[in-house]
């Protein structure tokens, strides 16, 4: 993978973006010098590697955020731009998260479609699935494997009809922007909550 000219290590400020970015563009490039999609920004401040897939980005997000990327108009995306600072680290743990994540946006599409069964159904699966995970413990080795199989099955299916039916909206690049800004927002909430330590850990620092 083609890396950075000048790599970035640790966190970018949040005072806003660095400078020397790529421009703004549609669709995965090759090189730095063509552009970059808004998740290559990210990858870029966050390791420094010039590709769509960074860690610290759940994939669920990036996968909304590569989708929104490519649909909206060039002015549109010059706005989501100071999201790839949030999407560096929008890595929540919580197995609710991801199906969290595309019921909202089926939701979203229901706003489109309010008469649609198949968005209904959809919607009280994701959010089913949701808040059975809500409850299970932390993920071990099979609960991974059946995340991920929900993930790139019936959850990408479902995320990918939501955006085809939200398209179809007069404002939709409005309405995609808004449900980006809203979901990287959670998503860093998550990630901070999760990150932060517990009072026990605390404690046990202070003695």
């Amino acid at each position: 993978m083609p890396t950075s000219p000048t790599p970035k290590s640790g966190r970018p400020p949040r005072a806003g973006l660095p400078d020397g970015l790529p421009v703004p563009g549609r669709f995965t490039h090759l090189h730095p010098d063509d552009g970059a999609c808004l998740m290559e920004a990210a990858s870029l401040l966050a390791t420094g590697r010039f590709t769509d897939r960074p860690p610290g980005t759940h994939p669920v997000l990036a996968a909304l955020a590569r989708a929104v990327n490519d649909a909206v108009d060039d002015a549109t995306r010059h706005t989501l731009w100071p999201l790839a600072v949030d999407l560096v680290d929008a890595d929540p743990a919580d197995r609710a998260y991801g199906p969290l994540l595309v019921g909202t946006v089926v939701d979203a599409a229901r706003r489109v479609r309010p008469d649609s069964r198949r968005l209904k159904r959809r919607s009280a699966a994701c959010h089913a699935r949701a808040h059975r995970l809500a409850r299970a413990r932390t993920a071990r080795t099979p609960a991974r494997i059946a995340d991920m199989l929900w993930w790139h099955g019936p959850g990408h299916h479902h995320l990918e009809h939501a955006l085809r039916v939200l398209l179809t909206a007069p404002d939709a690049d409005q309405r995609l922007s808004r449900l980006l800004h809203r979901s990287v927002t959670e998503a860093r909430v998550r990630t901070t909550r999760e990150q932060a330590p517990t009072h026990a850990e605390t404690s046990s620092q202070c003695g």
